[in-house]
């Protein structure tokens, strides 16, 4: 189950913030059948959180923590080099699987919202939806480490069935 596992989170700070914070909220709600062990709880930034070096060690320290990395995209997502392509490579090579979770509402990859360094790679892409978004925490990590080391799925969807066990018809 995902929320045994802890998600690291990459996002937009600048301008998604609010889509992390809701995510925490459903979490906090105790009607809600949400959860994640967010590794962003760990290694807490202190006042040095101006210093580049500084950030990139704690989040890395985070890193260690985490079965799965979800990325909110974003309309201006694919810009970010500075900390959401660095933390996206560094998933990449820690082989962490990635949910990408399109903020606009897209059940597939966007190539114009997309970062391109997972582009052509084995992600899953899902729209923000609370549902789709537990039900890939709770599966996605399993599939992607059960995937042969040869698999040229990329750009993983799911497909009409699993929306429409979800209530999810759209």
């Amino acid at each position: 189950m995902g929320y045994k596992n802890k998600t690291y989170i990459i996002f937009d700070g600048d301008n998604d913030k609010w889509a992390y914070a809701r995510m925490k909220g459903w979490k906090a709600l105790e009607h809600i059948d949400f959860d994640f062990e967010n590794a962003h709880d760990e290694y807490t930034l202190t006042s040095n959180a101006s210093n580049e070096d500084y950030i990139k060690g704690k989040l890395r320290k985070r890193f260690q923590n985490a079965s799965q990395v979800i990325v909110l995209i974003g309309e201006s997502t694919k810009n970010l080099y500075k900390y959401v392509r660095w933390e996206l490579e560094v998933a990449q090579n820690l082989n962490i699987p990635i949910i990408a979770v399109n903020l606009n509402g897209d059940r597939k990859q966007n190539p114009n919202t997309c970062p391109p360094i997972i582009r052509d790679t084995y992600v899953v892409h899902i729209p923000y939806k609370m549902k789709i978004i537990k039900y890939a925490l709770d599966s996605f990590t399993t599939e992607y480490k059960k995937r042969g080391s040869n698999s040229s799925v990329r750009g993983r969807v799911y497909s009409e069935s699993v929306y429409s066990s979800l209530g999810l018809n759209d």
